[in-house]
């Protein structure tokens, strides 16, 4: 029996995760969080052997959260299951000491044999996210090309205005978006980037010449 933790901050996410399992003899859903910090307690007193880690949640995230696992449980076999596509992201959960990664939208077959697969010591990757991170791995950096994700217009934007020093409420009244719609961006671009705060955006906004 592969003993699972189930941490994503939407409960609706977790039922239906639940729901493809519960009919695989092999896998038992034994616990769910909300968020890395939940799941790290519930580590702490349960023997788990695969983790089912979403990124984007509130509190400590996937990120964080693979990176203490990695450190203070190694024998927990983590698998990341989120909406992000950015290759950037892959590489980062990897390093954390990810076996897996898979997006939300991957099959009930593919979450399965990606269980059972790193609970027997083996690593997989969401087959629509293959060639592309291959490709990504292998290509060639040139000077002063950007390598990193893909930053939308309007993300660049908010970046330009937060090194500006602009406050949110600044940056919303500019660009004539609400004050939700700027934090959600910076959110966004927080993740994609790997980075953990303001200060760390700002650092890699520079470094890779993304803002004037």
């Amino acid at each position: 029996m592969i003993k699972v933790l189930l941490t994503d901050d939407h409960v609706i996410v977790r039922d239906g995760i639940k729901t493809l399992l519960k009919k695989d003899p092999e896998i038992h859903v034994i616990a769910e969080a909300n968020n890395g910090q939940e799941a790290l307690n519930i580590m702490s007193k349960e023997d788990i052997d695969v983790i089912l880690l979403d990124i984007n949640m509130p509190g400590m995230d996937g990120l964080d959260t693979s990176a203490v696992i990695k450190e203070k449980y190694p024998s927990v076999h983590i698998i990341a299951l989120t909406m992000y596509r950015e290759m950037n992201m892959v590489e980062t959960m990897f390093r954390n000491g990810a076996k897996a990664y898979l997006l939300k939208s991957c099959s009930r077959e593919e979450l399965i044999s990606a269980i059972k697969g790193v609970a027997s010591g083996k690593e997989y990757l969401d087959e629509k996210l293959r060639k592309e991170f291959v490709s990504y791995i292998n290509k060639p950096i040139r000077r002063g090309e950007y390598q990193g994700p893909s930053i939308s217009k309007r993300e660049r934007e908010v970046l330009q205005l937060i090194s500006e020093e602009l406050t949110t409420s600044e940056i919303a009244g500019k660009l004539f978006i609400s004050i939700t719609t700027v934090e959600t961006h910076r959110k966004n671009m927080l993740k994609k980037l790997g980075v953990r705060n303001t200060a760390g955006l700002m650092r890699y906004a520079f470094e890779h010449s993304l803002i004037e």
